[in-house]
């Protein structure tokens, strides 16, 4: 059950019901004592022959990626590789792949159902993507073409791979590069079979195979037919996964070494044709095609992603953190013994103050250069190093259990609202609103700025007043729901298994996946 706070609000409970979806960012993974004593044993004995037999194999892979492109122009690799080339280098690396994966212990590869020809299916989506692992599905599926990052070339032999696969490269430091990316993949994709199929994994990064992220709309933007492909790990014991949280690359692959015998397989489901809305929308054919491999494997399908660095649920037109920095702030200042509601922020309101790292530490009275570090960096900080001292009380404010949800939406007004240009009163325009919500519930900047356009009566000045922002924040069904059962922390350890608080009617992830009724939105 819930339990009341000083200031009059119900923070959600903290254990998971039966009905909560799953985290799909976090992994844990529990070992018995007679497990951890198997894995010391073959982890000792069976994993460093096998990476190292691994890591030769992959050496041994690059003389036959090199070949394949030695001698080609950029002009010749604008087209598929044939002849020689193809036949000698493309078996040998297909070999030398599957001989890799088997000394990893992949002993079995189960495929079920039939792979599509490149007229049928141009184009492969492959989910849930949970480790790094996950390219062995090139093989069964005859090393298709995959996108990349293009800083992976720098990478030794990866980058001799990426130059065999003929890969799609995307630039993240360049602005061109996406739209590059997405001519290439309609070339290919509409080639009529001259190129061989692309293989994408929609999810952009890994989950914990729980529940499916949403899916990007990369691999749908060209409109032609796809193939669902599964990815599954049925074994006894999960150390494949390589989640957000959870164990990390050296983990997982001396686990997952360590196991007499791991199990992969890959599912080819029914080419899925898309409706003529679908191949105008991009977005609503990935949706279509998510929900399709969910069903097929028995998970739900999410709106969580990745927006940057940071995880994140869409709740109505708005993204928000599954685990805001608020609360992680608040636990660093609690280890340093600070209590928020103690602190005299003393900010102006309407008025941003810039402060240093130094005068962070003296205002909040900090004096470990660790503690200091950490909690500065949870704020915003401009190209000098400072952060805007409003935003530092805010974040004190939210984290002092003295104060009711009204104050705290009055005292966020008071702090971002400027006087308006023309006219009597104060309004919280959009950069202000954005800071808001970034701060108290880990809303990325751009998705708040367009709720804010929506919110804003049309005709009217480009801000909100007191009243509307309450009526945001305090009374609308599906987004005061955020504010009043959100920014408090779980008061006891949480389950790391399951979405923080999914299991109260107010959280995010229970708006997300329909556990309350909340109005429909345009687009869903």
């Amino acid at each position: 059950m819930s339990q009341e706070t000083p200031g009059g609000w119900a923070p959600l409970d903290p254990t998971p019901g039966p009905s909560a979806p799953p985290n799909p960012f976090v992994h844990e993974l529990h070992l018995s004592r007679l497990q951890r004593v198997k894995f010391c044993l073959l982890g000792a004995l069976l994993a460093p022959i096998r990476v190292l037999l691994a890591f030769i194999v992959l050496f041994l892979l690059w003389p036959f990626a090199w070949l394949q492109v030695a001698g080609l122009t950029e002009e010749q690799l604008q087209e598929p590789i044939t002849g020689w080339r193809k036949t000698i280098c493309h078996n040998g690396v297909l070999g030398l792949s599957r001989l890799l994966f088997f000394l990893l212990g992949f002993l079995r590869i189960r495929v079920r159902g039939q792979r599509a020809s490149c007229l049928e299916a141009p184009v492969l989506v492959a989910a849930p993507h949970s480790t790094f692992f996950d390219p062995i599905v090139l093989l069964p599926c005859d090393l298709p073409k995959v996108v990349s990052r293009a800083e992976n070339l720098s990478v030794p032999v990866i980058g001799a791979l990426l130059r065999f696969n003929q890969a799609i490269l995307v630039s993240r430091h360049d602005p061109a590069s996406r739209r590059r990316v997405v001519e290439e993949v309609r070339r290919r994709a509409t080639s009529g079979g001259k190129w061989p199929q692309v293989l994408f994994f929609p999810e952009g990064t890994c989950s914990n195979k729980k529940a499916l992220l949403k899916f990007k709309p990369g691999a749908f933007i060209s409109g032609v037919p796809v193939q669902p492909v599964l990815i599954r790990y049925p074994n006894s014991l999960d150390t494949t996964s390589w989640a957000w949280r959870g164990p990390g690359v050296l983990k997982v692959l001396w686990l997952t070494a360590s196991q007499p015998c791991s199990i992969v397989e890959v599912e080819f489901l029914p080419v899925y044709q898309p409706s003529p809305e679908e191949s105008k929308d991009p977005t609503l054919y990935a949706n279509s095609v998510q929900r399709v491999m969910a069903q097929a494997l028995g998970i739900p399908a999410t709106e969580c992603e990745f927006v940057g660095s940071l995880p994140v649920i869409v709740v109505g037109q708005l993204k928000v953190a599954l685990e805001p920095q608020l609360w992680e702030l608040g636990k660093v200042l609690r280890k340093a013994g600070l209590s928020p509601g103690c602190v005299d922020t003393g900010a102006e309101p309407g008025r941003s103050r810039m402060i240093s790292q130094e005068e962070f530490a003296r205002q909040l009275q900090l004096s470990d250069p660790q503690t200091v570090a950490g909690a500065f960096s949870y704020f915003q900080q401009d190209g000098k190093g400072l952060v805007d001292f409003r935003n530092v009380a805010l974040a004190l404010a939210a984290l002092d259990g003295g104060r009711s949800l009204e104050e705290l939406i009055r005292l966020a007004f008071e702090l971002f609202a400027e006087e308006q240009a023309e006219g009597p009163g104060r309004l919280l325009y959009k950069d202000g609103f954005s800071t808001i919500l970034h701060l108290l519930l880990g809303s990325p900047c751009p998705a708040a700025m367009t709720l804010h356009a929506e919110l804003c009566q049309p005709g009217c000045s480009q801000g909100l007043s007191l009243s509307q922002f309450q009526n945001f924040s305090l009374h609308d069904p599906l987004y005061g729901k955020l504010f009043s059962t959100y920014l408090r922390p779980p008061l006891k350890p949480r389950s790391t298994s399951q979405i923080p608080n999914a299991s109260s009617p107010g959280s995010p992830t229970a708006l997300a996946n329909g556990t309350v009724q909340a109005p429909k939105q345009k687009g869903d």
